[in-house]
């Protein structure tokens, strides 16, 4: 009997030790370093956004110190956000990826079995240049909707947009390669194409020549809009408030062999959206805060988009 008691106090006193330390080891998120209002790190300025506000929360509800890992997305044709997101968790930089879309497409098993990191605070020459094996991925309950808005220029600022057939006649332009461009493109059989101005998304400015009046209009993620109102509080462009109707929730993803981080997350997160403080996150972000829809996770969008 006193051995069974033995072993029994040994087994909680392990477990006791275990959780402890689960609970010192800092809770490590990777957000992208240069997509305000969701999340911004510059020299010489404080870290903000939406998602550096919530991870924050999530860290203090689960009682663990928080540890930012910043990286950097390129905004080109060749990035995959999905591949750089799982290089990043399997190469252990950290546990959690923020702001994550949640699709079908963006969850699946990776066709590679190797990709390389994307630029990160910290990286050396090396890290640059290797390739980290990939691991599969396990997405969070979601916590923000992100839809692609209408945004008009100066010229178009008074047009009623309801739909994207409103946009015939108008001067369009697009980033080559976007889901923007994709909708654009195949509406209505291409009836928009004649009118389509293709920008590079790493060499042109998009909203600036929007700005500037050089188009009437463009289909692009709400947040962007937001970063750029908030950065030239004397914007010519304007909101149009149509959404389309196809657009994917974000939330957090993580490795499927830690399924406990998971479920610590969806609990904080369940109750920080009951209290109202994801909400309160948004408006101090300068986000346009949308609550996640159903589905959860977005299916076959390209499929959505052309049938439409």
């Amino acid at each position: 009997m006193r051995g069974r008691l033995a072993v029994l106090g040994l087994a909680a006193m392990l477990a006791a030790s275990a959780t402890a330390a689960w609970a010192a080891d800092p809770l490590s998120i990777c957000l992208d370093e240069d997509r305000p209002p969701l999340s911004a790190h510059h020299r010489g300025k404080p870290d903000s956004g939406f998602d550096v506000l919530l991870a924050q929360a999530i860290a203090d509800r689960i009682g663990r110190p928080l540890r930012i890992q910043w990286f950097e997305s390129k905004l080109d044709e060749d990035s995959s956000p999905q591949l750089e997101a799982n290089a990043l968790l399997s190469d252990g930089r950290c546990s959690l990826v923020g702001g994550y879309a949640l699709t079908t497409d963006s969850l699946v098993k990776p066709g590679l079995k190797t990709a390389r990191l994307p630029d990160f605070a910290g990286a050396t020459r090396d890290d640059r240049r290797r390739r980290v094996a990939l691991g599969v991925l396990a997405p969070s309950r979601p916590y923000v909707y992100s839809p692609m808005t209408v945004v008009l220029g100066p010229k178009a600022r008074d047009r009623k947009i309801s739909d994207i057939g409103d946009l015939a006649g108008l001067r369009l332009a697009i980033e080559s390669g976007s889901l923007g461009d994709a909708i654009l493109m195949t509406f209505d059989k291409g009836r928009l194409i004649d009118n389509i101005t293709h920008l590079v998304p790493a060499r042109d400015d998009l909203l600036g020549a929007l700005d500037r009046g050089d188009y009437d209009a463009t289909l692009i993620d709400l947040a962007r809009y937001d970063a750029h109102r908030a950065a030239h509080p004397d914007t010519a462009i304007s909101a149009s408030g149509y959404y389309y109707p196809i657009g994917a929730n974000r939330g957090y993803v993580g490795l499927g062999n830690d399924p406990a981080l998971i479920e610590a997350v969806n609990k904080a997160l369940t109750d920080l959206a009951a209290e109202g403080k994801i909400t309160e996150f948004g408006k101090q972000a300068g986000l346009t805060y949308l609550p996640p829809r159903e589905p959860a996770i977005l299916g076959d969008v390209w499929t959505k988009i052309i049938q439409r």
